[in-house]
């Protein structure tokens, strides 16, 4: 209304207008290095005029409301490039130490060893009846063995690592669910009291990007009304205040981990995030080399059996057995033995007399042969080596990609939702004038009235 008390409401309206806005920039001042923040506004409106005869008179200023400043499409879209970014960084994880077992370049790796075996032979061709030189057949064959052995035993500590690793994400997809529906709750119960809700959604959006870098999800109504997450296939992890649990048992057929929901096996259909990179090495990566490395060892012992076989030990015998048979392809890289532990029994001679070299020449022979799936055992496992390393390569690349793409993302961000000091700064001293300005109006209001009074 007008007169001295309407001049002083207003006054103090605006002081405490402008005290709140100062508050909310003080705020987004203190929280400009805090991850996951997002600026807020004070929205300041003009109060309602009051009508005294003729007149209008206005009432001053109120502080209306206090907003965070959010853009939910460039949001989404990180919550997306997470979901990427945490896949290609558990691949790359799980396939560089995949990649490590077979570092020919390191001198790790069957590529020296299936050369020194076979070469071997050739050594024995140069004089069939030496012992040494036998002994020398049967160290490089145990040698290979034993590498056969270490590669397939290092490839499931790798497998079996892993495991432990969809266990432990598993759990804390579990804990951030149980979390978001919590915070969820919290907003909407400050939606029904009308308090704000910035800090509470700065929360739940930083719990969404921890989910979603450890599980490809869908998340749906970000800004207001039922929050809803729910994986890749569509099952919920969170409506509203509810979460929804996933739980991990172990597979009989393949002896890994795998994931359910709801008793159902949704392990195959999880490609995204930390998980889906855990999986893809896991399931694809490592299951093909293991099937590699069986199928070569497998074909190195039936090839060197049969030519063994067609030869002549020191005594003049047949040649039998050089490694023990396999029943199956699979397991044979960890079940691969030498059937022979006496150098006179290796079968180098092709026709029974002593100083024959036949059969030494041809087990040396099997070197170039396609002997493994149409290809010798040099291209075959050169092939192996090339396959890993292009996938890092690619991985790697895209990874690179990808990055870039999420620092643009988290810049165009930073431009709508970040603290800008210099801007903030700027709006306390616009607000500290008018602050200003607002107490000299009150203490002229005052010092007014009390000149009436006295007057009075």
């Amino acid at each position: 209304m007008g007169g001295l008390s309407g001049t002083l409401g207003i006054a103090v309206n605006s002081l405490l207008a402008d005290q709140g806005a100062m508050e909310v920039a003080s705020n987004n001042i203190a929280n400009a290095n805090t991850p996951g923040y997002t600026r807020e506004q004070a929205n300041l409106a003009e109060q309602q005029p009051v009508q005294i005869g003729n007149l209008l008179f206005g009432e001053g200023v109120t502080l209306q409301s206090i907003q965070s400043i959010r853009d939910p499409v460039l949001e989404m879209r990180i919550q997306q490039e997470n979901q990427v970014q945490g896949k290609l960084n558990s691949f790359l994880d799980g396939a560089n130490q995949v990649q490590a077992l077979f570092n020919e370049t390191q001198g790790v790796g069957l590529e020296s060893v299936l050369s020194q075996f076979f070469n071997s032979f050739q050594a024995l061709s140069t004089d069939p009846t030496s012992i040494p030189l036998r002994q020398g057949v049967l160290s490089a064959a145990q040698n290979l063995v034993s590498t056969f052995h270490q590669e397939s035993s290092s490839l499931s500590q790798i497998k079996s690592g892993l495991d432990q690793t969809v266990t432990e994400d598993i759990s804390q997809v579990n804990q951030l669910t149980t979390a978001i529906a919590q915070v969820d709750s919290q907003i909407s119960s400050a939606q029904v009291s009308g308090q704000g809700q910035g800090t509470l959604i700065d929360q739940r959006s930083e719990l969404v990007n921890q989910l979603s870098n450890l599980i490809g999800v869908n998340v749906t109504n970000a800004e207001s009304g039922a929050y809803t997450i729910s994986t890749q296939d569509g099952m919920p992890l969170v409506v509203g205040n509810q979460s929804c649990s996933l739980q991990t048992q172990l597979d009989s057929s393949s002896g890994t981990q795998h994931v359910y929901f709801n008793g159902n096996d949704i392990t195959s259909s999880i490609t995204q995030g930390e998980l889906g990179g855990a999986f893809q090495v896991r399931d694809q990566v490592i299951t093909s080399i293991q099937g590699q490395l069986d199928t070569l060892a497998a074909s190195v012992v039936s090839s060197v059996n049969s030519q063994n076989a067609a030869g002549y030990d020191l005594s003049g015998n047949a040649g039998g057995n050089f490694f023990t048979p396999l029943s199956s392809t699979a397991g044979a890289a960890s079940q691969i033995s030498l059937a022979i532990s006496d150098p006179s029994s290796i079968a180098a001679s092709s026709d029974g007399t002593m100083g024959s070299s036949g059969n030494a020449t041809a087990l040396a022979a099997l070197q170039n042969q396609p002997i493994v799936n149409g290809q010798n055992v040099t291209d075959f496992y050169a092939g192996l080596v090339n396959n890993i390393g292009n996938q890092v390569s690619f991985a790697n690349t895209q990874q690179q990609a990808e990055s870039a793409l999420e620092q643009q993302l988290q810049n165009q961000l930073q431009s709508i939702s970040g603290v800008s000091i210099d801007q903030e700064a700027s709006n306390l001293v616009m607000l500290q004038q008018a602050y200003e300005a607002s107490a000299k109006v009150v203490s002229v209001v005052a010092q007014l009235m009390e000149t009436t009074i006295n007057m009075a």
